[in-house]
């Protein structure tokens, strides 16, 4: 029982780390850049690049996600799912 409770306290403090939130979508601006994102969203999940641009993605891109794509370094667009 001991463990159970200390397994849930753990999870619980982890799912309470996320940085996917309303919160810090709203603080993404256009024009920053990657490393001015990560330093609101933490390191992104994946990136790829195509045709000039570059694409980020921010935890599950099946569930809870932000997406930011880059252009020369600076955010050009924001989406986001499940926050």
């Amino acid at each position: 029982m001991k463990h159970t409770i200390m397994t849930f306290g753990v999870l619980l403090m982890l799912s309470g780390c996320s940085k996917l939130t309303q919160e810090n979508y709203d603080k993404l601006e256009m024009g920053m850049s990657q490393s001015e994102v990560e330093d609101v969203l933490g390191s992104a999940e994946r990136c790829s690049r195509s045709l000039g641009t570059q694409s980020c993605i921010w935890g599950d891109e099946k569930d809870k996600h932000i997406k930011v794509m880059f252009m020369n370094n600076k955010a050009v667009t924001f989406a986001y799912e499940g926050i």
